[in-house]
């Protein structure tokens, strides 16, 4: 692996331990809003930083990188296709996916605990 993308993937698991770690231990349920919309960015960081990864997997094997308005879900069916991830982490990923679209289309009122309970609770296992 080239040691400029080895070191930009890296960076990008540094970046996504800080995330992880910042994830609150106490049921979404129990949050203000103002905490629940910390948490939402903090899901919508790690997937982030996910695609940050994938794109240096797509780079490094000189595949091309999808364009257009569904490029994040073409990347995510491009991992898979080149055996980057295996069907169910694609599966996961596109739970974290579709929550990625809502958060940067949403306001912060329409935030659900009990529909971003089992994607954080996902992270923390």
């Amino acid at each position: 692996m080239d040691k400029n993308i080895k070191k930009k993937i890296e960076a990008e698991y540094e970046a996504i331990e800080k995330v992880l770690s910042s994830m609150p231990e106490t049921e979404l349920s129990k949050l203000s809003v103002l905490e629940l919309a910390g948490v939402a960015t903090l899901l919508h960081n790690f997937y982030n930083g996910l695609e940050n990864v994938l794109k240096q997997l797509l780079d490094q094997h000189d595949i091309a990188m999808p364009i257009g308005p569904s490029w994040h879900r073409d990347l995510l069916i491009s991992a898979k296709e080149n055996e980057f991830i295996s069907q169910s982490l694609f599966i996961e990923l596109g739970k974290y996916l579709a929550f990625r679209h809502f958060f940067s289309h949403a306001y912060a009122l329409d935030l659900f605990p009990e529909k971003m309970e089992p994607l954080a609770s996902g992270l923390c296992a």
